[in-house]
């Protein structure tokens, strides 16, 4: 039985790494630079120099665009698509001394950090990059990746004096898709590829044991409660 285009979509996607489009014009553009490159020897062997020229160049420009989808593909791999407000981590928060605090991240994929902070809130930082129109033909989204965890004192004179703790959420990847989307900018006299990329930053008081939602939509980052533990008191409203 045939595999169907939706099975064939999802093998492409999960095998990759990265959105089916930029695979199927990676694996286009490659294979179109290779018989360019082909047609130019055959050029060459015939001392047919003017078609030489043209294979040698039509094929290193395919080549190119299909080294700028794998490039683009591979720096997607850090970064989670956005077109909605969905839910970034879970964060479990208990106070553990004087303006000190525990937080435990569950994440989407089941992987979990615990951290221990000081500071009177907890703070998180992210990247965003919202692509063009244009690219979302490449499957190209608007995508997130957090990036940044620390603790946040009230006051100004404590954020000054008092010890900090941060830690970085993002893992590790080969290409980072806030550089590559800064490294585009080169593009924009053909048209604009990248629509923005920015920081978005939101933080939550944790006086009292708390669980929280972190979200995460075109807008930026903010907290929505989960659910109170163990008798503490309801959470405040959503922080930004």
């Amino acid at each position: 039985m045939a595999p169907s285009k939706f099975g064939l979509r999802t093998r492409l996607t999960l095998r990759w790494g990265m959105p089916e489009p930029l695979v199927i014009a990676m694996i286009v553009f490659a294979l179109l630079g290779v018989a360019l490159l082909v047609a130019a020897l055959i050029a060459l062997r015939k001392h047919r120099w003017i078609p030489t020229g043209i294979a040698l160049l039509l094929a290193a420009s395919f080549l190119a665009v299909a080294a700028l989808a794998a490039t683009l593909g591979v720096a997607m791999q850090g970064y989670r698509a956005l077109t909605r407000e969905v839910v970034a981590a879970t964060v479990v928060t208990r106070p553990t001394g004087p303006e000190r605090f525990s937080a435990t991240f569950t994440f989407p994929d089941g992987r979990r950090e615990h951290y221990e902070i000081t500071g009177n809130a907890l703070y998180i930082d992210a990247h965003i990059v919202k692509w063009h129109p244009r690219a979302n033909l490449l499957g190209l989204h608007t995508a997130y990746q957090l990036d940044r965890v620390a603790g946040r004192y009230d006051r100004l004179e404590d954020e000054q004096t008092k010890p900090r703790r941060i830690f970085s959420l993002s893992r590790p990847t080969p290409v980072d898709m806030f550089q590559v989307a800064r490294s585009l900018a080169f593009l924009r006299r053909f048209g604009r590829v990248v629509d923005a990329e920015y920081g978005s930053a939101t933080f939550i008081a944790t006086r009292e044991p708390t669980q929280l939602e972190l979200r995460v939509s075109t807008s930026g980052l903010l907290f929505r409660p989960a659910q109170t533990i163990q008798g503490a008191s309801t959470v405040s409203p959503p922080s930004r």
